[in-house]
């Protein structure tokens, strides 16, 4: 079975993206490499924490802001429970939420999941496309949403959703082009593209970078 591995952001500034990754206590999540890889726009895909209560929302988004993230959806209540998005210095779209809507102690600090959620241009097709690449789907709803069962020992899931619809999601346009500017190791298999142009590496390669 595929699965991810790790998952590397590729940064035009090294040094500051290290500062900020270190200072908001995100950086176990993901790997860095620096890039001049040109990039507008939504890039495509949004990092999502999933955690215990809203302290924990607050604690990550608290931490990202006060490290230089931009918020893009304070903190709030809504309909599925309670949840914030920012954006960090790197322009990667962060989002941390519960599906608890009430506090039941003070935070915690620990993620329940890690999800990579990638803006297909057709959820179907992407769907078949990792299908043939090892990967075994966990739920599904039509078009509209695919998320891959996690693999032992994956630190983070894949998810599908449409573009438009994941821009809205974190309330940014969804127009953009060029690099996506993040790079998957991935475990199971060799390195390949998928239809929407995200890059996967063999694990050791990633990890090496």
């Amino acid at each position: 079975m595929n699965a991810i591995a790790s998952i590397t952001l590729e940064v035009a500034d090294l040094p500051a993206a290290d500062r900020f990754y270190t200072a908001s206590g995100l950086g176990a999540h993901v790997r860095l490499r620096a890039t001049d890889a040109p990039t507008t726009g939504f890039r495509g895909f949004s990092l999502s924490l999933t955690v215990d209560r809203p302290a924990d929302v607050r604690h990550f988004v608290d931490a990202a802001l006060a490290a230089g993230a931009t918020s893009l959806k304070p903190a709030s209540k809504s309909f599925w429970g309670y949840g914030g998005v920012f954006q960090a210095p790197d322009g990667t779209i962060w989002k941390v939420a519960t599906s608890n809507k009430k506090d039941t102690g003070p935070a915690t600090g620990r993620v329940d999941s890690f999800v990579l959620l990638v803006g297909a241009t057709d959820v179907a097709a992407s769907r078949t496309f990792y299908v043939e690449h090892g990967l075994t789907v966990g739920k599904s709803f039509g078009r509209k949403y695919v998320e891959f069962a996690a693999a032992e020992g994956s630190p983070v899931k894949l998810a599908l959703y449409g573009r438009r619809a994941l821009a809205k999601d974190v309330g940014v346009p969804a127009d953009g082009e060029g690099s996506h500017r993040i790079v998957l190791g991935g475990q199971g298999a060799g390195a390949f593209t998928d239809p929407d142009g995200f890059t996967w590496e063999a694990a050791s390669v990633a990890a090496a970078s």
